[in-house]
């Protein structure tokens, strides 16, 4: 079933905030850790207002800043971010592959901080005094009622290397591409400029950011090498004995648009990487490499770990927080959303966007002193282009339910569509209309 136009705006859960922002009116702990690079306030006006600060301005922190100003207008809203300008992650496959600009990408922080009434505060956060409710950031400290950590993903290189020298050689030379950047232009460089022979690229275990990338990023690659005419090979190492999501479109495209371009290895966990010989080596077999973006296991944000939020290496590191409400476990008024949630949901940008959503409402209804809020599931509506001349893709829409019993979430009214060769170049065209829908709700 091919996706319209209508079915992008409806499914990415924007049609549900107009509704629910005319649902709301303005109306003792461990000691912290006193080494930090602040200790001074932070060059922001003095409030008598309630002051809600959000680190991180991904999709999560973005939404959350704009809604919680939406549905609590007394509220001082401020968003740390230590990025100039917004980079987006999702539809970045496609420019690194030549087929949008950079442009479309790219977005500022002030305007959306003007559009939405909020101050855009150019900082990196880098302790927390739980106790005082003050966040300790590169430019001072920020008292605040609620704080909201949005921080993303770090990379966990700990299962191929110990050794931090061979670990910043991954992290320069091979950057995993799946934080927005020079990460990013590095494998774009990578990829335009390729001569020839095998380029590798890794699919983590785990649930790691946007499950469906690495195979979309495999196709792109794979067809513009094929559009180039080049005697080159994309080898895919996957951690996991099968496509994590879209298989059966993902497999397809693999073996009938690239079988000479595209080699898909599934259980493939890397056992030995030979930088200086261009080698990898998986239990069974070993592939020499022209060039490769190596992609790790993912973990929650490093500043959780340092501010004492985060569970424990077993969990990856992630937020220690009532799943349900995301609320930090042991803190007060903190909440933590998007990518370093625990919960299994999607990392991916529409998520986060809806989730945020969400958790201003919790916000707002602390602050406007209203009625609680029953949880709602955020949705994942997840577009992946297979092939870029021409342009066609494949798509999945779902929410999640939850098992009070278990204490699990699932999958829940998921639709999608992976006929590419029938419904690929209208999927294609709804990339668009999706990327263009969110951009607009974060930014004006």
């Amino acid at each position: 079933m091919a996706i319209t136009r209508r079915d992008v705006l409806a499914l990415s859960g924007l049609s549900v905030a107009a509704s629910a922002l005319n649902g709301y009116s303005g109306s003792d702990d461990k000691k912290a850790n006193a080494k930090s690079t602040s200790n001074h306030k932070a060059p922001l006006p003095d409030t008598k207002n309630p002051r809600v600060v959000v680190v991180g301005g991904g999709w999560s922190g973005l939404s959350i800043a704009k809604y919680t100003k939406a549905f609590a207008p007394t509220a001082d809203v401020i968003l740390v971010e230590q990025r100039h300008e917004f980079t987006s992650c999702p539809l970045s496959n496609l420019w690194i592959v030549d087929k949008i600009e950079l442009e479309y990408l790219t977005h500022d922080y002030l305007q959306a901080a003007r559009k939405n009434n909020y101050t855009y505060f150019h900082a990196t956060a880098v302790d927390l005094d739980k106790k005082n409710q003050i966040l300790k950031t590169s430019d001072g400290d920020i008292k605040y009622d609620y704080l909201v950590f949005a921080p993303g993903i770090d990379y966990d290189y700990s299962r191929w290397t110990k050794d931090i020298a061979f670990e910043n050689r991954l992290r320069q030379e091979y950057p995993a591409g799946f934080i927005p950047g020079s990460e990013h232009i590095t494998l774009r460089n990578k990829v335009l400029n390729f001569k020839g022979g095998n380029f590798i690229l890794t699919v983590p275990s785990g649930n790691y950011r946007c499950l469906p990338a690495p195979y979309e990023r495999a196709c792109v690659i794979a067809d513009y090498f094929k559009q180039k005419k080049l005697n080159a090979k994309v080898i895919l190492l996957d951690e996991n004995n099968a496509i994590t999501i879209k298989e059966k479109g993902f497999q397809s495209a693999f073996s009938e648009l690239y079988a000479d371009y595209l080699e898909y290895v599934p259980s493939s966990p890397i056992t030995k990487i030979d930088l200086d010989n261009k080698v990898v080596h998986t239990e069974f077999e070993q592939y020499e490499f022209e060039d490769a973006s190596f992609y790790p296991q993912v973990r929650g944000a490093k500043i959780l770990e340092r501010v004492g939020l985060a569970k424990d290496a077993k969990n990856k590191l992630e937020a220690n927080i009532n799943p349900l409400t995301y609320e930090a476990i042991g803190a007060k008024n903190i909440f933590i959303t998007g990518d370093s949630r625990p919960m299994g949901f999607s990392k991916s940008g529409n998520t986060s966007n809806s989730e945020g959503r969400f958790v201003a409402s919790l916000i707002a209804q602390k602050i406007n002193k209203t009625q609680k809020i029953k949880w709602e599931p955020p949705t994942t509506t997840c577009f992946s282009a297979v092939s870029i001349a021409p342009e066609k893709a494949i798509y999945i829409y779902t929410q999640y339910s939850y098992d009070a019993k278990s204490e699990t979430f699932d999958f829940s009214n998921t639709t999608s569509s992976e006929d590419w060769e029938k419904d690929g170049v209208v999927n294609a065209s709804s990339i668009y209309d999706w990327a263009t829908a969110l951009y607009a709700d974060m930014f004006n």
